[in-house]
């Protein structure tokens, strides 16, 4: 007996995910400026602030990483993809997780902190069932890091529920595990697409370094930033570590050799996108010695390495995994024109070289525009069968 195939959207995590990623990063944060500025009475309840982080790190964030490591998962395992009824469920486990957010003034503050960490467990139990089903140890980190992800996530609903004052430090290691997420992924897929296209290119791709020392001292000084960061009361140990992080992935970037990448937009952008880690890391190691506001390098991880680093590999596996070619589509180059723009604005207004509100505002249009441009001139990519005519 035959099985009636889903439809296109929901035949790969990455369809719907990436389209609810690129629709939700760009409506949140024009709901957020127009709380702020334009008088939006918005039911956000009693910490805006935080409300804004946790919508950016656990809504925004969380919907890409579902969206690709869902999706690489059939790749590591060679498993069948989560499609259909149970991707429709876990869609809406997470949008009804954002709705609960959304009303976080009317409903109560324990039901919503359920319904919104309900979802991360669900992926990272989804995607640790497969792994150990298909016998693959090698990932199990990624699963450990959701499961942290999670308890960052609490964190800050303990302090929404008026529990304890760790909102903060739920902020601060959702921040270091997604920088530990985009080292790790970033650091798998970034060389090994720069070679192989070098090789398509007929030039040699020995010129993309890479070492598998130099690749665990990485992963090692990045993931101490997390105990590092625990220790409140000497801020300076923090930064030194943040100093040696950046230090170790900047070394790790320079032997990529992502300047031979500059004629293909969906390699050059994943370069880029980790050179803002890099700066990133940097202002982290610099902020406690200098007494910098946070929110620096805070926006410097978050709109540059993440927003940039998502948006390069959205674009990348939207065409990658319909059976497309390996290219950036039309006007495409300027989602990542914005995104960048956007890091760019944001920066300058915390550091008060612009004015803030107008740099906020500037930074928030051109965040928007760039995954608004996502979303249409990808919509058709995505919401529609593969070009090849293979299931997926």
């Amino acid at each position: 007996m035959m099985t009636q195939s889903p439809p296109p959207l929901l035949a790969y995590p990455f369809r719907p995910f990436f389209l609810l990623t690129g629709v939700y990063a760009a409506v949140s944060i024009v709901a957020w400026l127009g709380f702020l500025y334009g008088g939006w009475p918005l039911p956000l309840g009693g910490h805006a602030v935080y409300w804004h982080a946790h919508e950016m790190l656990f809504g925004f964030i969380a919907a890409a990483i579902a969206g690709f490591l869902l999706t690489a998962m059939t790749n590591w395992t060679g498993a069948p993809p989560l499609k259909g009824g149970g991707l429709l469920a876990l869609l809406l486990l997470w949008l009804a997780g954002r709705v609960a957010m959304w009303l976080t003034g009317y409903l109560p503050s324990a039901l919503v902190a359920v319904v919104d960490i309900s979802f991360l467990l669900a992926v990272a139990l989804y995607a640790g069932t497969v792994l150990r089903r298909y016998g693959n140890r090698r990932n199990y980190l990624l699963v450990a890091v959701l499961l942290l992800f999670a308890v960052a996530n609490t964190l800050m609903h303990l302090q929404f529920m008026g529990w304890a004052m760790s909102a903060v430090l739920g902020q601060t290691l959702a921040f270091n595990l997604i920088t530990l997420l985009m080292v790790i992924i970033a650091g798998r897929i970034t060389p090994a697409f720069t070679a192989n296209w070098l090789r398509m290119q007929g030039q040699d791709p020995a010129q993309v370094h890479r070492s598998e020392r130099l690749d665990r001292w990485v992963l090692i000084v990045t993931a101490l930033m997390i105990p590092a960061d625990l220790i409140i009361a000497y801020a300076w140990v923090g930064g030194l570590v943040a100093l040696a992080a950046a230090l170790v992935n900047g070394v790790r970037l320079w032997q990529w050799s992502g300047w031979l990448s500059r004629r293909e937009p969906l390699l050059w952008i994943l370069h880029l996108g980790y050179l803002w880690l890099v700066v990133a890391l940097v202002l982290k190691g610099l902020t406690p010695f200098l007494n910098w506001p946070a929110s620096i390098w805070l926006h410097a991880m978050g709109v540059g390495a993440a927003g940039v680093l998502i948006l390069g590999v959205m674009t990348r596996v939207a065409v990658g995994h319909t059976g497309r070619a390996l290219h950036l589509v039309r006007w495409g180059v300027l989602i990542y024109l914005a995104v960048n723009i956007a890091a760019g604005l944001r920066l300058l207004a915390a550091t008060d070289l612009l004015d803030y509100q107008l740099g906020l505002s500037l930074s928030g249009g051109a965040w928007s525009l760039a995954f608004l441009l996502f979303v249409v001139l990808y919509w058709p990519i995505l919401s529609r069968p593969r070009a090849d005519g293979r299931p997926g």
